[in-house]
């Protein structure tokens, strides 16, 4: 099985070392490439935005299992998928693949100060890296015009932290303009890499509990995980459903 559905969204059935050689293969023939990274906020956002989840099926062409509910949900659907692959696992890998093959990356989003860090983290780790453009996400403009602005800088790498459904929006419309770069959605990853904000320990991830410690050092965040509940609930529906 290719795929496996989720309330709609179509996620793939792969490993994370697959990921990683289907990447490759596709950044080093100039592939365009849009990656999703979606947990269960995500599929719930797609399943009351149509718009949003029409991006999911017509315009992605991977959507990973960021988040460690989206396993629970496809085992309780009894179409399993092998492992959770986040995005911020791959975007930092795909830095250091940019870095050893000096390729062109564009970054998109977050506030001013963290998008500054980033590029002094890049400036110091990661010297082969050829960025050629590097934004906040506090820009006023129209989708439409930032895409053509990213696009006039050949870029191999786009990644943009922008939040969903807008950092998808933006992917997708380089996306239909066929640009030979590969693109993927990266939410908070910024703040993280750049160090603005603290990642889980490790013992937290082993036990897939990344959720909980955000919550625990961020209670801002317990309206969104509210989210999660909800989720499990529509996917025992859905499973009913069937």
């Amino acid at each position: 099985m290719d795929k496996v559905n989720v309330l709609g969204v179509n996620f793939d059935n792969k490993t994370y070392k697959q990921f990683q050689n289907e990447f490759v293969n596709r950044i080093n023939n100039h592939l365009s490439t849009f990656v999703v990274t979606a947990n269960p906020e995500i599929v719930m956002a797609a399943n009351e935005n149509p718009e949003f989840m029409k991006i999911l099926k017509e315009d992605a062409d991977y959507i990973t299992a960021d988040g460690i509910g989206i396993i629970k949900a496809a085992r309780m659907l009894k179409t399993p998928l092998p492992e959770r692959v986040t995005g911020y696992d791959l975007f930092t890998w795909l830095m250091e693949f940019a870095n050893e093959e000096r390729k062109r990356v564009f970054l998109i989003g977050a506030k001013p100060e963290v998008i500054h860090a980033v590029q002094e983290k890049i400036s110091k780790e990661y010297s082969n890296i050829q960025l050629v453009g590097a934004e906040d996400g506090y820009f006023t403009e129209d989708l439409d015009l930032v895409a053509r602005r990213i696009q006039r800088t050949q870029p191999d790498l786009v990644f943009a932290a922008l939040g969903f459904p807008k950092q998808e929006k933006l992917l997708s419309i380089l996306r239909k303009n066929a640009i030979p770069a590969f693109m993927m959605g990266v939410g908070g990853s910024f703040d993280v890499f750049s160090g603005h904000v603290k990642r889980a320990p490790e013992i937290f991830q082993r036990a897939h509990l990344e959720w909980f410690y955000r919550l625990v050092t961020n209670p801002s965040r317990f309206k969104r995980m509210m989210v999660l509940p909800q989720f499990i609930v529509k996917v025992k529906q859905s499973k009913k459903g069937k």
